[in-house]
């Protein structure tokens, strides 16, 4: 099997696992009943265009004016439905990941979500071992660590004596490209989850390719599609 890289940096909300809808969204909507009651939150594709541009801390600080306190409310919230609420794999990822590490590749994640409640999404949501991470990069790793910093990429690469050719970024969302392209590798769009148009033409513009499916991640990353288009 002809890999396309050697290293898949994954996101993991919305890439990997189904879970905005029923936790991250979920719990903001909670965190504005108890914060900011008399303010109407934005709906699931809202909330996908406002992660997407200006991002999660200056969304909640800036646009939201949550203060420390709050935020630390909206923490405790937001951690409580992470942990407490296990989302579902999207169809045919787990065996995508499972067999590209079978053949030789590595699996990074690089996710807003903590590291913890990954690795549990993954033990508990059922994934062999074959088909875990071999990094996660996580909120907790602070400020100037979490993407759109390219220090991830740049730890990976350290740890691995990976070349930037070596690997290949998949997110849904601008912060994860922005990352990429400060790291100088390449980058393409996890499009299963949503379909928002100006999320959908950056994403095109900016990544390598766009996927509509997993099935599409799986043929390009494990060599699949460069095959069958050769056979007679």
């Amino acid at each position: 099997m002809a890999l396309r890289c050697r290293c898949l940096v994954l996101d993991h909300d919305d890439t990997v696992v189904d879970s905005s809808r029923v936790i991250h969204h979920a719990a903001h909507l909670e965190s504005m009943r108890v914060l900011r009651p008399g303010v109407a939150p934005v709906d699931l594709d809202g909330w996908f265009l406002k992660n997407f541009e200006p991002g999660i801390s200056r969304y909640l600080e800036v646009e939201l004016g949550l203060g420390a306190d709050e935020l630390a409310r909206e923490y405790e919230i937001w951690r409580r439905y992470s942990t407490t609420i296990l989302p579902r794999f999207y169809p045919g990822m787990v065996d995508l990941l499972r067999d590209f590490r079978a053949a030789g590749g590595l699996l990074g994640v690089v996710s807003h979500s903590e590291s913890d409640v990954i690795r549990s999404h993954y033990e508990a949501g059922g994934a062999p071992v074959e088909a875990r991470p071999d990094a996660i990069y996580g909120w907790e790793s602070g400020d100037g660590r979490r993407k759109p910093s390219p220090w991830p990429i740049e730890d990976l690469r350290r740890r691995y004596g990976l070349a930037a050719t070596d690997m290949l970024v998949v997110d849904d969302l601008k912060p994860g490209i922005d990352m990429a392209e400060a790291a100088g590798v390449p980058a393409a769009a996890a499009g299963w989850a949503h379909r928002l148009a100006p999320i959908e033409r950056y994403m095109r513009e900016h990544c390598v390719a766009y996927f509509e499916t997993v099935v599409q991640l799986r043929e390009y990353v494990l060599g699949t599609q460069r095959r069958a288009a050769e056979s007679p």
